[in-house]
């Protein structure tokens, strides 16, 4: 009975075939290990997303600026089920001919504990024309349409970000505006006075000053005609987003300058309407202002190559068993395994404190010494020790030229796949695995 179980342990121990089996499985165990890196990495980014809010939140959230508009609201009659005649209000928007926006904002960085959040404080000035259409154009009655009741508005996403009063210039007359909306057809919040003498046909100048703060982003939607946007910042690497880029941009390590020209005919929508019936959200544009590292989603990135080096580095050590002839047990196998997931952890505590690319540098150093000291002691070979670390050292090398050339690492990979398993095919090609499972 005895020699019957030390036969089973010693097939066991020395199958390659079930050896092979015992490596997939523990690959597949290790990626319980791998999902909860994952897992970590999101729960780190919340967690700085949460704490990004409340800076901004006290400060100012993303700004976006929508007008300034006109809003008249008119009169639509119809019977109700007495016969006697009613009305209901409805609101007619109209668009502005030309609008010219600038912009300069000072920029700051807030530190919470280990995170950071940028917030700005921008002056904006805007000036141009509204062209009121004449009544045959709205086809509305004219005794309908409340000329006297029309309010000049200008939509601002986040109110609390407003510093100093605003007066808003129309036909040369100042009104004081306050806060909120006649509607919330074009914009969900914002300021509007309303104004005087407005009439059909008639052309109207307007301007106005805006101090206000803001965070991260900070946008404008194109509703005159003809639309000129200048915005001018001292921070370095901006993201031009939305529907627009910028038909100029000047990027320095003091700030940039971005010019936007937009037209009414690159947008979907006219330069009147009523309601709610035109949507105007698909034409916003602006400038975010990114940080120049965003570590979670670099080691995100990271995550998604574990399971490659997981395989490459228990392939490794396989190769050591077959070519030396030599057992390696599956809890060392394990070891290893945890070794190499060690190595994202790392990589994201580090990174919190110091820079992305010293905190990689230094996790893969540390995990390549690690391992590779451990497969010293544990493979009879004592060139095995330098053929792992080398093999590491140039997985981890290759890795982080992945990740600098972002663009390119859809390609980069694939060739580098191609190599490594051509490289293994090369180096096993006169390995007899039938021989080695059956003399092993």
């Amino acid at each position: 009975m005895t020699d019957l179980m030390h036969k089973t342990t010693s097939f066991i121990r020395r199958s390659m075939t079930l050896k092979m089996v015992t490596i997939a499985i523990l690959i597949l165990l290790l990626l319980i290990p791998t999902s909860m890196v994952t897992n970590l990495i999101r729960e780190r980014e919340n967690r700085r997303d949460e704490v990004v809010a409340d800076i901004t939140g006290k400060w100012g959230a993303e700004q976006t600026l929508t007008g300034p508009y006109l809003t008249v609201p008119y009169r639509v009659h119809y019977t109700n089920q007495e016969g006697q005649q009613q009305y209901t209000l409805h609101h007619l928007h109209l668009l502005p001919e030309s609008l010219s926006t600038s912009g300069q904002l000072e920029t700051e960085v807030r530190y919470r504990s280990l995170f950071e959040a940028v917030v700005y404080k921008v002056d904006i000035q805007g000036h141009g024309e509204f062209l009121v259409p004449e009544l045959e154009r709205l086809n509305i009655a004219g005794n309908d349409i409340l000329w006297d009741k029309a309010t000049l508005a200008l939509g601002i996403s986040d109110m609390r970000g407003i510093r100093e009063k605003v007066i808003l210039k129309f036909n040369q007359q100042d009104y004081a505006a306050q806060p909120g909306l006649v509607t919330d057809d074009l914009a969900k919040s914002g300021i509007s006075a309303q104004i005087d003498d407005l009439q059909p046909g008639g052309r109207y100048a307007f301007s106005y000053n805006l101090d206000l703060n803001g965070s991260q982003e900070l946008n404008f939607m194109p509703l005159a005609e003809t639309n000129h946007v200048n915005l001018q910042a001292d921070w370095p690497s901006p993201s031009f987003a939305g529907a627009f880029l910028p038909v100029q941009r000047e990027l320095s390590d003091s700030g940039f300058k971005s010019t936007w020209k937009i037209l009414h005919l690159n947008r979907n929508y006219p330069q009147f309407w009523s309601d709610s019936y035109y949507g105007i959200n698909s034409s916003v544009f602006g400038a975010r202002l990114l940080l120049t590292a965003d570590i979670y989603q670099k080691s995100m990135r990271l995550a998604k190559y574990s399971i490659m080096f997981l395989i490459f580095t228990f392939a490794a050590f396989f190769l050591a068993e077959v070519i030396n002839r030599q057992g390696i047990h599956p809890i060392q196998y394990l070891l290893i395994g945890v070794a190499v997931l060690i190595f994202y952890t790392l990589v994201l505590s580090l990174s919190e404190y110091i820079n992305f690319n010293l905190a990689y540098i230094l996790s893969a150093a540390a995990v390549t010494l690690l391992i590779a000291g451990y497969g010293r002691t544990i493979v009879v070979n004592s060139r095995f020790g330098f053929f792992i670390g080398g093999l590491l050292g140039l997985l981890y090398s290759y890795l982080f030229l992945i990740l600098q050339l972002e663009d390119y690492a859809l390609v980069l990979g694939s060739i580098g796949l191609f190599i490594i398993v051509a490289a293994v095919m090369f180096l096993t090609r006169k390995i007899d695995w039938y021989d080695v499972d059956n003399n092993s």
